[in-house]
């Protein structure tokens, strides 16, 4: 059976593996959690139940994961969060739509999380990047 090639990131990853201090179960791990962020970005993920998952502490694995992708898992959900919101307010749905669909609870919250992501407030980004059915 033939192995699948590797993608250019699992190559770099691997590359920084071998040159950090870090154990490789922690790559994987932090692999793993990672793409749970990315498939579950709408859900209320708790930090200390992903950092479980991980077999490490909490404070730990914020370190780890900041280590090896350069931002803290928080901050990894949050631009998750806000590419999706982009993509779902230029397909034309409401800013209060977008807001529970990215998994947000508060309007107020989402809005300014957006806006000190993009510069633009939701309602703006969305006037100025809405897809046009022709």
């Amino acid at each position: 059976m033939k192995n699948k090639p590797k993608t250019f990131f699992e190559q770099q990853l691997e590359q920084v593996a071998e040159s950090s201090p870090l154990k490789a179960y922690h790559y994987v791990h932090v692999r793993q959690s990672r793409a749970f962020i990315e498939q579950y970005y709408s859900e209320r993920v708790e930090l200390e139940k992903m950092a479980a998952a991980a077999f490490m502490s909490r404070a730990h694995y914020i370190r780890i994961f900041q280590q090896i992708y350069g931002v803290t898992p928080r901050q990894h959900m949050r631009s998750v969060r806000i590419e999706k919101a982009k993509e779902l307010l230029k397909a034309g749905l409401s800013v209060a739509e977008v807001c529970f669909e990215v998994g947000y609870e508060s309007l107020p919250t989402f809005s300014k999380v957006f806006k000190s992501g993009t510069g633009y407030s939701p309602r703006a980004y969305q006037k100025a990047n809405k897809s046009n059915p022709e």
